[in-house]
């Protein structure tokens, strides 16, 4: 039987200690807040590329962001 990996994230944890918005974030990785918000809520998995940049605009490993739940 295939288990379904779905990846989640801690973006709104890691956001919220850099006491930015969605927008300011947004704005930092060059896309729009909607996918901030998107990604947030697990509506969008974001590309390994995007993944990588909120990383470093967060100053966080990919594992401390992201995990497989």
């Amino acid at each position: 039987m295939e288990e379904k990996l779905i990846l989640k994230n801690r973006l709104k944890v890691a956001r919220a200690e850099k006491n930015l918005s969605q927008g300011d974030l947004a704005e930092l990785v060059g896309v729009s807040r909607q996918t901030i918000s998107s990604i947030e809520t697990g509506q969008f998995c974001p590309t390994a590329k995007l993944a990588l940049v909120l990383c470093i605009a967060l100053d966080k490993k990919f594992e401390d962001l992201f995990y497989f739940d």
